[in-house]
């Protein structure tokens, strides 16, 4: 805390308003990780482009939280700026798989007996990376949060 208390408390007011603000938005936006075996090319367009609007509103809260949690501790915001990095790199990969199932929509019908090794291969890795996807926010929520009771709940009263 190299600031003076009155500006940092102005400053953590400042960026909690903002993520409060983008927390609610992304709220709104109510994308599900949970895999559904649907098998139209719309269908998986229609998820990649909400994906891609969850995916960008969670970056963004993400990258305010580092910012707030750089007012404070710059060592624990530089470990949270890594788990962003991760965050990026796992949905990366998530996107990359949905784009293997729009262009080839059966690979994630269970009824279908005559899969190949590649669809199954596939399948695996939508739930795995979906899983992942979930676990890894999960995890970066739970370190603001404890970040925030923390540091952050003391400043902001």
């Amino acid at each position: 805390m190299s600031q003076d208390p009155e500006n940092l408390k102005k400053s953590a007011k400042k960026y909690s308003e903002k993520l409060s603000k983008t927390g609610m938005e992304l709220g709104e936006i109510q994308f599900s990780y949970k895999i559904e075996e649907k098998v139209t090319k719309e269908y998986w367009q229609k998820r990649m482009k909400d994906f891609k609007k969850y995916n960008e509103r969670g970056l963004e809260y993400y990258n305010q939280a580092h910012s707030m949690m750089n007012l404070v501790n710059s060592e624990e915001s530089q470990m949270f700026l890594l788990r962003i990095s991760k965050f990026i790199q796992l949905s990366t990969a998530l996107s990359v798989t949905m784009e293997k199932i729009k262009e080839n929509p059966s690979i994630i019908d269970s009824k279908d007996r005559q899969q190949s090794l590649w669809s199954k291969e596939v399948k695996n890795q939508i739930t795995e990376q979906s899983n992942k996807c979930l676990r890894h926010e999960m995890d970066m929520n739970t370190t603001f949060r404890e970040f925030y009771e923390k540091y952050l709940k003391k400043i902001l009263e």
